[in-house]
Protein backbone atom coordinates (compact mmCIF):
# COMPACT_ATOMS: atom_id res chain seq x y z
CA UNK A 1 0.00 0.00 0.00
CA UNK A 2 1.35 3.87 -0.72
CA UNK A 3 0.83 6.81 1.16
CA UNK A 4 1.04 10.25 0.19
CA UNK A 5 2.90 12.47 1.83
CA UNK A 6 1.42 16.11 0.26
CA UNK A 7 3.97 18.38 1.14
CA UNK A 8 6.24 18.50 4.23
CA UNK A 9 8.50 20.80 4.99
CA UNK A 10 8.53 21.98 1.10
CA UNK A 11 8.49 25.92 0.72
CA UNK A 12 5.35 26.56 -2.19
CA UNK A 13 8.46 28.04 -4.34
CA UNK A 14 10.18 24.72 -4.21
CA UNK A 15 7.20 23.35 -6.43
CA UNK A 16 4.02 24.76 -8.29
CA UNK A 17 1.65 22.56 -6.43
CA UNK A 18 2.75 21.91 -2.73
CA UNK A 19 -0.35 22.08 -1.23
CA UNK A 20 -0.50 24.48 1.97
CA UNK A 21 -3.79 26.01 2.48
CA UNK A 22 -6.26 23.14 3.86
CA UNK A 23 -8.64 23.84 0.44
CA UNK A 24 -5.14 22.73 -1.17
CA UNK A 25 -4.32 19.51 0.96
CA UNK A 26 -7.94 18.55 0.05
CA UNK A 27 -7.98 18.35 -3.41
CA UNK A 28 -4.61 17.04 -3.25
CA UNK A 29 -5.64 13.87 -1.06
CA UNK A 30 -8.47 13.41 -3.20
CA UNK A 31 -6.32 13.01 -6.26
CA UNK A 32 -3.86 10.68 -4.73
CA UNK A 33 -6.60 8.87 -3.24
CA UNK A 34 -8.08 8.57 -6.68
CA UNK A 35 -5.11 7.50 -7.88
CA UNK A 36 -4.19 4.60 -5.46
CA UNK A 37 -3.21 5.68 -2.05
CA UNK A 38 -4.40 4.31 0.81
CA UNK A 39 -4.35 7.61 3.73
CA UNK A 40 -2.22 10.89 3.77
CA UNK A 41 0.27 12.44 5.83
CA UNK A 42 0.54 16.09 6.14
CA UNK A 43 2.40 19.33 7.90
CA UNK A 44 -0.43 21.55 8.22
CA UNK A 45 0.55 25.69 7.96
CA UNK A 46 -0.42 28.51 9.50
CA UNK A 47 -2.32 32.03 7.48
CA UNK A 48 1.23 33.01 6.29
CA UNK A 49 1.94 29.04 4.91
CA UNK A 50 4.29 28.15 7.91
CA UNK A 51 4.42 24.93 9.74
CA UNK A 52 2.37 25.14 12.51
CA UNK A 53 1.20 22.74 15.42
CA UNK A 54 -1.28 25.12 16.69
CA UNK A 55 -4.55 23.60 17.19
CA UNK A 56 -6.97 25.83 14.89
CA UNK A 57 -4.97 24.49 11.61
CA UNK A 58 -4.24 21.23 12.30
CA UNK A 59 -8.22 21.06 12.75
CA UNK A 60 -8.99 22.66 9.61
CA UNK A 61 -6.68 20.45 7.35
CA UNK A 62 -8.00 17.27 8.63
CA UNK A 63 -11.68 18.76 8.45
CA UNK A 64 -11.09 20.05 4.81
CA UNK A 65 -9.48 16.54 3.83
CA UNK A 66 -12.30 14.26 5.50
CA UNK A 67 -15.19 16.73 3.67
CA UNK A 68 -13.52 16.14 0.57
CA UNK A 69 -12.47 12.47 0.86
CA UNK A 70 -14.52 11.23 3.92
CA UNK A 71 -13.14 8.28 5.79
CA UNK A 72 -9.83 9.10 4.44
CA UNK A 73 -6.77 8.58 7.51
CA UNK A 74 -5.14 11.59 7.79
CA UNK A 75 -1.86 11.67 9.86
CA UNK A 76 0.16 14.75 10.58
CA UNK A 77 3.53 15.93 11.41
CA UNK A 78 5.43 16.34 14.71
CA UNK A 79 8.88 16.71 13.80
CA UNK A 80 11.56 19.24 15.49
CA UNK A 81 12.06 23.10 14.27
CA UNK A 82 7.79 23.46 13.77
CA UNK A 83 8.22 25.37 16.95
CA UNK A 84 11.31 25.82 19.30
CA UNK A 85 10.99 24.03 22.12
CA UNK A 86 10.08 20.24 23.25
CA UNK A 87 7.68 22.10 25.66
CA UNK A 88 6.25 24.01 23.44
CA UNK A 89 5.56 21.18 21.01
CA UNK A 90 4.12 19.23 23.63
CA UNK A 91 1.98 21.68 24.70
CA UNK A 92 0.47 22.07 21.43
CA UNK A 93 0.03 18.62 20.74
CA UNK A 94 -1.72 17.81 23.73
CA UNK A 95 -4.46 20.95 22.71
CA UNK A 96 -5.71 18.62 19.98
CA UNK A 97 -8.60 16.99 19.84
CA UNK A 98 -9.31 13.56 19.00
CA UNK A 99 -10.30 12.15 15.18
CA UNK A 100 -14.08 12.68 16.31
CA UNK A 101 -13.54 16.23 17.10
CA UNK A 102 -11.67 17.23 13.85
CA UNK A 103 -7.83 16.28 15.30
CA UNK A 104 -5.59 13.69 13.56
CA UNK A 105 -6.37 10.28 12.88
CA UNK A 106 -2.27 10.06 13.76
CA UNK A 107 0.72 11.84 14.19
CA UNK A 108 4.11 11.05 13.11
CA UNK A 109 6.59 10.94 16.18
CA UNK A 110 10.51 10.58 15.81
CA UNK A 111 11.97 8.79 17.63
CA UNK A 112 15.66 10.75 17.35
CA UNK A 113 13.91 13.44 18.48
CA UNK A 114 13.99 14.81 22.57
CA UNK A 115 10.99 14.79 24.06
CA UNK A 116 9.39 11.10 22.03
CA UNK A 117 7.78 9.42 24.44
CA UNK A 118 6.26 12.57 26.22
CA UNK A 119 5.05 13.38 22.62
CA UNK A 120 4.02 10.34 21.86
CA UNK A 121 2.38 10.17 25.05
CA UNK A 122 0.46 13.53 24.17
CA UNK A 123 -1.28 11.91 21.20
CA UNK A 124 -1.79 8.51 22.35
CA UNK A 125 -4.03 10.74 25.00
CA UNK A 126 -6.20 12.45 22.74
CA UNK A 127 -7.24 9.72 21.28
CA UNK A 128 -5.20 9.51 17.84
CA UNK A 129 -2.71 7.17 16.70
CA UNK A 130 1.11 7.63 17.15
CA UNK A 131 3.36 6.17 13.90
CA UNK A 132 6.74 6.03 15.29
CA UNK A 133 9.32 7.72 13.00
CA UNK A 134 12.59 5.46 12.73
CA UNK A 135 15.46 7.46 11.00
CA UNK A 136 18.72 5.88 12.87
CA UNK A 137 20.04 2.20 14.48
CA UNK A 138 20.06 4.38 17.32
CA UNK A 139 16.53 5.59 17.55
CA UNK A 140 15.76 1.88 16.84
CA UNK A 141 17.30 0.66 19.95
CA UNK A 142 15.74 3.69 22.36
CA UNK A 143 12.30 2.73 20.53
CA UNK A 144 12.29 -1.33 20.99
CA UNK A 145 13.32 -0.20 24.63
CA UNK A 146 10.22 0.90 25.62
CA UNK A 147 6.78 -0.33 25.81
CA UNK A 148 5.80 1.80 22.35
CA UNK A 149 6.73 -0.92 19.68
CA UNK A 150 3.02 -2.62 20.85
CA UNK A 151 1.58 0.89 20.95
CA UNK A 152 1.99 2.08 17.85
CA UNK A 153 -0.01 2.08 14.84
CA UNK A 154 2.38 1.89 12.64
CA UNK A 155 6.30 2.00 12.29
CA UNK A 156 7.59 4.73 9.33
CA UNK A 157 11.49 3.43 8.65
CA UNK A 158 12.39 6.42 7.50
CA UNK A 159 16.04 6.32 5.45
CA UNK A 160 17.24 10.60 5.19
CA UNK A 161 20.53 10.75 2.83
CA UNK A 162 23.21 12.47 5.14
CA UNK A 163 21.21 11.35 8.71
CA UNK A 164 20.88 7.75 8.00
CA UNK A 165 23.73 5.96 8.17
CA UNK A 166 24.56 4.25 4.77
CA UNK A 167 25.71 4.66 1.38
CA UNK A 168 22.81 3.59 -0.67
CA UNK A 169 18.97 3.74 0.59
CA UNK A 170 18.24 -0.02 0.51
CA UNK A 171 21.92 -0.94 2.39
CA UNK A 172 20.30 1.73 5.31
CA UNK A 173 16.93 0.32 5.20
CA UNK A 174 18.63 -3.28 5.75
CA UNK A 175 20.47 -1.66 8.53
CA UNK A 176 17.60 -0.07 10.63
CA UNK A 177 15.43 -2.56 9.60
CA UNK A 178 18.13 -5.24 11.28
CA UNK A 179 17.92 -3.66 14.39
CA UNK A 180 13.84 -2.82 14.60
CA UNK A 181 13.84 -7.24 14.20
CA UNK A 182 10.25 -8.35 14.30
CA UNK A 183 7.90 -5.66 14.29
CA UNK A 184 3.98 -6.51 16.40
CA UNK A 185 2.87 -3.39 14.28
CA UNK A 186 3.07 -2.78 10.40
CA UNK A 187 6.41 -1.48 8.52
CA UNK A 188 6.04 1.32 6.43
CA UNK A 189 9.67 1.80 4.90
CA UNK A 190 10.35 5.42 2.21
CA UNK A 191 13.85 7.16 1.41
CA UNK A 192 13.88 10.99 1.14
CA UNK A 193 15.64 13.41 -1.83
CA UNK A 194 17.63 10.87 -3.60
CA UNK A 195 16.59 7.94 -2.00
CA UNK A 196 13.08 8.10 -2.53
CA UNK A 197 13.40 5.76 -5.58
CA UNK A 198 15.58 3.69 -4.60
CA UNK A 199 14.15 2.52 -1.40
CA UNK A 200 10.56 2.53 -2.84
CA UNK A 201 11.60 0.37 -5.66
CA UNK A 202 13.37 -2.15 -2.67
CA UNK A 203 10.88 -1.83 0.13
CA UNK A 204 7.87 -2.69 -2.71
CA UNK A 205 10.34 -5.77 -3.44
CA UNK A 206 10.74 -6.49 0.12
CA UNK A 207 6.52 -6.49 1.17
CA UNK A 208 6.62 -3.56 2.63
CA UNK A 209 4.34 -0.64 2.53
CA UNK A 210 5.71 2.64 0.79
CA UNK A 211 5.58 6.29 1.02
CA UNK A 212 5.84 9.10 -2.25
CA UNK A 213 4.84 12.70 -2.41
CA UNK A 214 6.22 16.29 -2.63
CA UNK A 215 7.84 16.11 0.77
CA UNK A 216 9.79 13.13 -0.32
CA UNK A 217 10.88 14.10 -4.07
CA UNK A 218 10.28 16.36 -6.39
CA UNK A 219 11.06 14.40 -9.68
CA UNK A 220 9.69 10.69 -11.37
CA UNK A 221 11.92 7.65 -11.44
CA UNK A 222 13.29 9.66 -14.87
CA UNK A 223 14.68 12.59 -13.34
CA UNK A 224 12.03 14.72 -14.89
CA UNK A 225 9.99 16.89 -12.27
CA UNK A 226 7.04 15.45 -11.04
CA UNK A 227 3.37 17.42 -11.69
CA UNK A 228 2.24 16.90 -8.52
CA UNK A 229 1.91 14.53 -5.88
CA UNK A 230 -0.80 12.83 -8.13
CA UNK A 231 1.94 11.96 -10.10
CA UNK A 232 4.48 10.60 -8.26
CA UNK A 233 1.66 8.06 -6.75
CA UNK A 234 0.68 6.99 -9.99
CA UNK A 235 4.82 6.29 -11.07
CA UNK A 236 4.86 5.04 -7.14
CA UNK A 237 2.46 1.90 -8.62
CA UNK A 238 3.77 1.46 -11.98
CA UNK A 239 7.18 1.07 -10.26
CA UNK A 240 5.51 -1.53 -7.81
CA UNK A 241 3.68 -3.18 -10.67
CA UNK A 242 0.41 -2.67 -9.01
CA UNK A 243 -2.89 -1.61 -9.91
CA UNK A 244 -4.64 1.49 -7.38
CA UNK A 245 -6.36 0.84 -4.66
CA UNK A 246 -9.85 1.29 -4.94
CA UNK A 247 -10.88 3.58 -1.61
CA UNK A 248 -14.18 2.67 -0.47
CA UNK A 249 -17.01 4.94 -1.52
CA UNK A 250 -19.28 5.39 1.93
CA UNK A 251 -22.98 4.10 1.54
CA UNK A 252 -25.02 7.33 1.02
CA UNK A 253 -27.23 8.31 4.00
Amino acid sequence: MIAACLNGARHPRAHPHVPTTPAELAVAAEGVVAAGAFMVHVHPRDDAGRETLDTRHVIDAATAIRERVPGLRVSVSTRDGIVGSVREKIAHVAEWPGPAEGGPDSATVNWHEDGAIEIAEAVHDNGSAVEAGLWTPLAVSRFVATNWPWQVERVLVELVPGVTPGSTGPWAAERVLAALGMSPAPVLVHGEEAWAWPVLRWAQASGFDVRIGLEDTLVLPTGREAADNVDLVRAALAAGGGAPTQWPVPDPL
